[in-house]
């Protein structure tokens, strides 16, 4: 295996090991995480994802067509409506359930709600793997203007903000009556859809990948993380986290790019 084989199948699986950290935060905390603590998490997973999608997915989406002038937004701005109508669509399909609801999404199923809290998280974690495949992947091609290092800041910035969100997954299934041990499991195994979703896009055709991912990962944020982190009280948190996560992704970016 080359060095640089090695350094993506690593840099794959980075994400994962994030959402199998946060998860096995239910064997260090006791009851359910606080209000304010998940809507900081999750304004700050917002801010990654929406961050990661500009810098590392759609501005090189149009700049592997710089040559096209104007029509070098033609790609990205296809490939981000093909994400978000691919996410829409697995969204209404999926039976889910999103934590702190008890009204199911998708089509009606007998699956329980343990399972259909699984399954929500990992139409979330879908696009997250899409995101650091295609990165992966740009970084083989040269006219896609993305780095090795770059790439690697995609990935370590999705596992750092899939540390909080293994522990908003497996905190409140343990809260529903799960063991330690089957929270835990659940929320790890919530992440496992990110590298098998990264290498399915290895094998996809830049620059409408990137775009696609971005527009997959937007889905997700705006249909399900800011509505979360801003309904109720202390929504200013989500905010700061937001401005944090994003902060952080774009640094990332820049400086390992």
């Amino acid at each position: 295996m080359t060095d640089m084989t090695t350094t993506i199948v690593v840099g794959l699986l980075i994400p994962l090991l994030g959402t199998m950290l946060g998860s096995a935060f239910v064997f260090l905390m006791k009851g359910e995480m606080s209000a304010r603590l998940q809507k900081s998490l999750l304004g700050f997973a917002s801010g990654v994802m929406v961050a990661a999608s500009v810098w590392s997915l759609l501005i090189p989406a149009m700049e592997m067509k710089a040559e096209s002038g104007v029509w070098s937004v033609v790609p990205a701005a296809v490939g981000f409506l093909m994400g978000i109508g691919f996410l829409l669509l697995i969204d209404e399909l999926t039976p889910h359930l999103h934590i702190g609801t008890d009204k199911p999404e998708g089509i009606k199923s007998h699956l329980s709600k343990t399972a259909m809290l699984a399954l929500a998280v990992t139409i979330h974690n879908l696009p997250e793997g899409m995101a650091v495949g295609v990165v992966f992947a740009g970084a083989e091609n040269t006219a896609a203007h993305i780095s090795l290092a770059g790439a690697i800041s995609v990935s370590l910035g999705i596992a750092i903000q899939n540390i909080p969100e293994g522990a908003i997954i497996s905190m409140p299934m343990r809260a529903a009556g799960n063991s330690r041990w089957k929270s835990f499991m659940l929320g790890s195994l919530s992440g496992v859809v990110e590298p098998i979703g990264a290498v399915a896009v290895l094998l996809l055709a830049l620059p409408y990948m990137l775009a696609f991912a971005a527009g997959a990962m937007f889905y997700v944020v705006v249909e399900e993380l800011i509505p979360e982190a801003s309904s109720g009280q202390h929504s200013n948190l989500s905010t700061v986290g937001f401005a944090l996560g994003f902060v952080l992704m774009m640094v990332l970016d820049v400086v390992m790019g």
